[in-house]
């Protein structure tokens, strides 16, 4: 959502003195200021809820370019982790004659205390946000979230708190959506992104919101449902450049490994990576790493942790050393990658067909003949899904999402655990690496 925003085009404002806003976000890129709710008048006028460049949480909403007449929240607390969903309601009730009560901040069911400045709006302060045809979601003059959005909540002239919108699974202790919570909308309130990507207003008042920009692409990664993605954080030394929620990955420098963010000790996996540029001349390595002793240096397979299949030859390798395998690969090819974590065996194929000549059924079964490696390493230890490359090559994955980048697969392959979208059949048994794969 780099360059994708929303607009929000009621016919007249809000009740510019309270409302309550509830969303999840899931961050994908660290390094600037990514905007979620923005209401802009002019250079001196404007509120925002956003991500700072620093990585906090900040709240404002302020008048002739000061914060004396507004408010300002900026949290102590980081929000690094680009594989979790945030939940944050915002309330707003300047009406209140307590000052600290007029904004409040929640996330993940917990209200927000620590501030690393804190500016309380003037009694009957009026929003920005609320004010007819003002704001957008998903950015601020030249700064865009760039992430994903899901339930967004915009309860007018309404003051609630998280536990409206969320609630606590009693198995889990974990804090989960409330799918459809028992909310007014006032006026010109609305409740979009609620299944998928519409924008049609879930609130039965109408307020459809708008796409104003880029692209808005459906995932299957959701707040009850967190597919695996190429990881950011674990980029030690590689300066590998990650767009499209962090599916897409492109090298800069020679032969550097790249992990995913989960990682599978036990059950059966699958899946996809697609080669979108080759100026590496075809050396992409696809594989499986030991996550405990992951090596970023070299390729994927030049160690005794990792084990891979070589874009230029078809070879798999493992400890620097590379046997016959496969077809080679290159430029928009489908890799896909079935997994026995119980097993500890890999088997790879090209554009559906399972290389070494398995078959899908043979691997249902658990026929390990001709799989690329098996008994890797030894039972309960962790694996993660890996990667490496020379410059310029260009790869995205399909975890489940559906979508190579903003493409959508071209034509679904079956897949018997209903978790995740692939272009190719889903081997019986395997489902995707995501938070419900992992706990089934």
């Amino acid at each position: 959502m780099a360059n994708t925003y929303l607009g929000v085009s009621t016919s007249s404002s809000g009740t510019r003195t309270k409302w309550t806003t509830s969303f999840w976000v899931k961050r994908s890129n660290l390094s600037s200021d990514n905007v979620i709710f923005g209401s802009y008048l002019d250079g001196s006028n404007q509120d925002t809820i956003r991500f700072t460049s620093d990585n906090k949480l900040q709240w404002y909403s302020y008048q002739a370019s000061s914060f004396s007449n507004g408010g300002n929240l900026l949290t102590n607390r980081l929000f690094r982790d680009t594989n979790a969903w945030y939940h944050i309601v915002c309330r707003w009730d300047t009406n209140n004659s307590t000052a600290d009560d007029r904004m409040k901040i929640w996330v993940n069911g917990v209200e927000e205390t620590s501030f690393n400045s804190r500016t309380n709006p003037s009694s009957g302060r009026e929003s920005l946000i609320s004010y007819q045809g003002y704001t957008t979601i998903g950015r601020l003059d030249s700064d865009y979230l760039d992430g994903c959005l899901s339930h967004i909540h915009f309860c007018d002239n309404q003051s609630y708190q998280a536990s409206d919108f969320g609630e606590t699974d009693t198995t889990t202790g974990e804090w989960k959506i409330k799918t459809s919570p028992s909310v007014s909308y006032g006026n010109r309130g609305y409740f979009v992104l609620k299944d998928g990507n519409s924008l049609t207003d879930q609130s039965g008042l109408g307020n459809n919101l708008t796409l104003q920009g880029g692209t808005l692409t459906k995932t299957e990664d959701c707040p009850s449902n967190v597919f695996a993605t190429a990881n950011p954080l674990d980029n030690q030394n590689q300066s590998s450049t990650f767009t499209n929620g962090n599916t897409t990955v492109e090298w800069h420098f020679n032969n550097k490994n790249n992990f995913s963010t989960l990682a599978m000790n036990a059950g059966k996996f699958y899946w996809e990576m697609k080669y979108v540029t080759g100026g590496g001349g075809d050396n992409v390595a696809l594989g499986i790493s030991k996550l405990d002793s992951r090596q970023a240096d070299g390729y994927a397979g030049h160690d005794s942790t990792a084990w891979s299949y070589y874009a230029s030859n078809g070879n798999k390798y493992h400890n620097g050393s590379g046997t016959s395998y496969g077809n080679s690969w290159t430029a928009n090819d489908i890799i896909g990658v079935a997994f026995d974590a119980d097993t500890r065996t890999i088997w790879f194929s090209k554009n559906g067909v399972w290389q070494n000549s398995a078959t899908i059924s043979e691997i249902a079964a658990g026929t390990t003949t001709n799989a690329a490696y098996t008994g890797m390493g030894t039972a309960g230890e962790f694996f993660i899904p890996c990667i490496s490359a020379f410059d310029q090559n260009k790869i995205t994955f399909n975890f489940g999402n559906g979508y190579f980048g903003t493409t959508a697969v071209s034509s679904a392959g079956t897949n018997a655990s209903g978790n995740g979208i692939f272009e190719y059949d889903v081997p019986t048994g395997y489902t995707a690496l995501s938070t419900k794969g992992l706990n089934l």
